[in-house]
């Protein structure tokens, strides 16, 4: 059965990258959570998808650029109803707080514009104390920090993120020594796609899909996962197809 990841959280209703989105993705009964992390000044791994806070805060300037204490100063709330004073929190607070479900966690890695040296072994080293080997997948668009990742920590499993048309992405895969393949949604109009990766032995997980007509269509298929904005509506409609072919 595919397995239904909120990306950024629940974001169509909390926050983007937040403990309340991640929270709220849980009380929904998501399988997962994706998001993204980056480097502050002071070396800490905080989860923010852009490299700067303007778009997500009532701050700006570029996240590399700021300590944790300032960006802990700044509102994260970017206008979602019945949110105020919401902080960035780190990757640890949200393993912290993903520990106790069931949720698995995808961390994307945000190197492909800005290549943040030694963002690999800080993560590896958090996922290693926390106890959390087992329930992460590491993706990114910068393949070179996933090789990176491999050669530090060869047991944390990683996937190759891409949105454009690639040839043959499942057999890059295998060789690359991914476990997945994340593509853009657009990527399943490619005939067997999901049949291909699967033989390949390399799982396929598509992004970022609300549409419930198109949900639909991705959980028909039998993608691995779908990452959505909407866990909720994807499991809802994950019941009905469930329901139609039992």
């Amino acid at each position: 059965m595919t397995d239904v990841w909120a990306h950024r959280g629940a974001s169509a209703y909390a926050p983007e990258n937040t403990l309340e989105a991640f929270r709220l993705a849980a009380e929904q009964g998501a399988d997962g959570i994706e998001l993204d992390v980056h480097l502050s000044a002071d070396g800490e791994l905080v989860v923010i998808h852009d490299e700067t806070v303007d778009r997500t805060s009532d701050g700006s300037g570029a996240v590399s650029a700021m300590s944790l204490e300032s960006l802990r100063g700044l509102d994260f709330s970017n206008g979602k109803e019945g949110y105020a004073e919401v902080r960035i929190p780190t990757l640890a607070e949200v393993f912290e707080l993903v520990r106790p479900t069931r949720m698995v966690v995808n961390v994307e890695l945000k190197t492909n514009l800005n290549f943040q040296p030694g963002i690999e072994p800080k993560l590896a080293e958090l996922v290693a104390a926390s106890g959390m080997g087992e329930r992460v997948l590491i993706s990114s668009f910068n393949h070179l920090t996933l090789k990176t990742l491999q050669q530090i920590a060869p047991q944390l499993p990683v996937a190759l993120l891409f949105d454009e048309i690639m040839y043959l992405p499942w057999e890059y895969a295998r060789d690359f020594g991914a476990v997945a393949i994340h593509p853009a949604y657009s990527y399943l109009q490619v005939n067997g796609a999901v049949e291909l990766a699967h033989a390949a032995g390399v799982r396929i997980n598509p992004w970022t899909i609300d549409d419930p007509e198109h949900l639909r269509w991705a959980l028909g298929l039998g993608v691995d996962a779908v990452i959505t904005n909407t866990p909720d509506v994807a499991l809802r409609l994950r019941s009905e197809l469930v329901g139609e072919t039992s």
